[in-house]
């Protein structure tokens, strides 16, 4: 068991975590470390929408992480056998999944993986992977500490950190849970020491996605609304135009490209067009005859129209006519539907040459609607630590970069597997000042890191104990492909960290 200590009179180079800690964003407690992501409901409800916006254009638009350069991936080194520090525990999973008698032969994938998306500090929409864990209020998520951390930029928290499990091309079909509080061991948020390279991060209920309809609004309730919302660019002809202006229930904005709008006027000013409005029958009969606006403007204009036409304008103008839908809709003595248009003169002074717009404005009720725990959706993995060494452990992932030799094996679209035991003796990394990881020979790249390491996992209850994560990605036999895989090993210190988070409530968004 590693520990790293300050030398005697203080000296001591301060990496961004580091003076980021002693200015007190992280409180430790010996092991643990805590850091607030998502501060509010409110801040987490946006965050959502940031990665849901566009029918998750966000989330498709995100790379892999790119945290070890082709340089960082090499050999590892042996360091002896594993030090356990406590005894030997295990905490149980959750799951809904029921065991089943009969022998399956394929991998079953569990539920409870997917990815974590963030935005670096660079501005970088990234991902890597993760796994649903289980905790007092089925709120945890198990992954990588420089999934959550920063640390190639020597920065802080990972901005927009949100949990996608089961994701798939955009779609998150179980919603999206946003970060709440990040838990980490202290030398990895600190120091940045990546033999505590794991974090533990309580989420707010998930939010489901594309759940609401668009509803078209004026501009005003739109500027209201704090829920996901939207506006498109209409271009339109200048009558439609000019009826727009004059419309006094019109929810869409008018607005003229490269030139000037006619504007209203009177019939006196030279050069002035004459245009029509429609309104209500009544509004019509009142109307005087001659040149003027609120005139007439000719004789009512009638138009035969089907069942569903007739049935649809009915529809939108309701017990009677309105201001916005004022034509007059009849069924005659032989079953035939009219519908009469009454207009009224409107004069404008000519504008120049134009293109018109309107911008329609819509939001979308019950879009973000409450997804529940994260436990409860998808189950949770167990967790378990100070194992022995050279046990059999299952690996999921979504590896996609390519290896060093530019080989590209992987598109990180589905979850992929390795299986196998895991190093007897602990390794080392002189890219990362590594000492004591576990290794598995596995092909994986980037992408997959932050994935879990199951100990004892069920491919009936598909369900396990998550006993590491993946950190590092290495080339054993020199040949520019990766071939292992590491990660921490997990102690009672480990344990220490996950009990922290384990324990902490966070509650819904929506």
């Amino acid at each position: 068991m590693k520990r790293i200590l300050i030398p005697a009179g203080g000296a001591l180079v301060a990496t961004g975590l580091l003076a980021a800690g002693l200015a007190g964003t992280a409180q430790a407690n010996s092991d643990v470390a805590s850091d607030p992501m998502a501060t509010s409901a409110a801040n987490a409800k946006a965050i959502a929408q940031f990665w849901a916006d566009n029918n998750g254009a966000a989330l498709r638009a995100a790379k892999e992480s790119n945290v070890w350069d082709k340089g960082d991936i090499a050999k590892l080194q042996s360091k002896g056998g594993y030090s356990a520090d406590t005894k030997p525990g295990s905490t149980a999973p959750i799951g809904q999944e029921k065991k089943t008698t009969a022998k399956v032969q394929n991998v079953n994938f569990p539920k409870t993986i997917g990815k974590v998306f963030f935005v670096n500090s660079k501005g970088e929409k990234k991902w890597c992977s993760a796994t649903s864990i289980q905790s007092q209020y089925r709120n945890l998520v198990a992954t990588a500490g420089h999934c959550v951390y920063d640390t190639a930029t020597n920065s802080d928290l990972m901005s927009k950190w949100v949990f996608v499990p089961g994701y798939y091309q955009g779609k998150a079909p179980f919603g999206v849970y946003v970060g709440k509080q990040a838990f980490t061991h202290y030398d990895f948020d600190v120091y940045e020491d990546w033999d505590r390279d794991y974090a533990f991060v309580t989420v707010y209920n998930g939010v489901k996605l594309g759940s609401g309809s668009p509803k078209q609004v004026s501009k005003s309730d739109w500027d209201k609304y704090e829920g996901i919302k939207d506006a498109k660019d209409v271009q339109i002809t200048r009558d439609e135009f000019l009826k727009g202006q004059l419309d006094p229930t019109k929810t869409e904005a008018y607005w003229v490209k490269e030139g000037t709008a006619p504007e209203a006027t009177g019939p006196d000013y030279p050069g002035a067009a004459v245009g029509k409005v429609e309104v209500l029958e009544g509004t019509y009969n009142d109307a005087k005859i001659g040149k003027g606006n609120g005139y007439k403007f000719g004789e009512p204009v009638t138009e035969i129209v089907t069942d569903a036409e007739a049935a649809a304008y009915k529809e939108k103008q309701g017990d009677k006519p309105t201001e916005k839908y004022p034509a007059k809709v009849v069924k005659d003595e032989r079953g035939n539907w009219t519908i009469t248009h009454y207009y009224v003169q409107q004069w404008y002074k000519p504008g120049t040459e134009a293109k018109y717009y309107k911008t329609v404005f819509y939001i979308i009720e019950g879009y973000a609607a409450d997804a529940g725990r994260l436990g409860d959706v998808v189950g949770g993995q167990g967790f378990a630590w100070n194992q022995p060494t050279g046990k059999a452990v299952r690996v999921f992932g979504y590896p996609a970069a390519p290896h060093p030799d530019g080989n590209k094996n992987y598109t990180g679209v589905t979850p992929k597997w390795c299986y196998g035991k895991t190093s007897k003796k602990l390794v080392g990394s002189a890219a990362k000042k590594i000492e004591e990881h576990v290794a598995l020979k596995c092909a994986f790249t980037e992408g997959a890191d932050g994935g879990p390491w199951l100990y004892n996992y069920s491919n009936s209850k598909r369900l396990g104990y998550v006993n590491g994560v993946t950190s590092t990605f290495n080339d054993q036999d020199g040949n520019g492909r990766v071939d292992y895989i590491s990660s921490p090993y997990f102690d009672g210190e480990t344990n220490t960290v996950y009990r922290s988070a384990a324990a902490s409530w966070s509650g819904k968004i929506v």
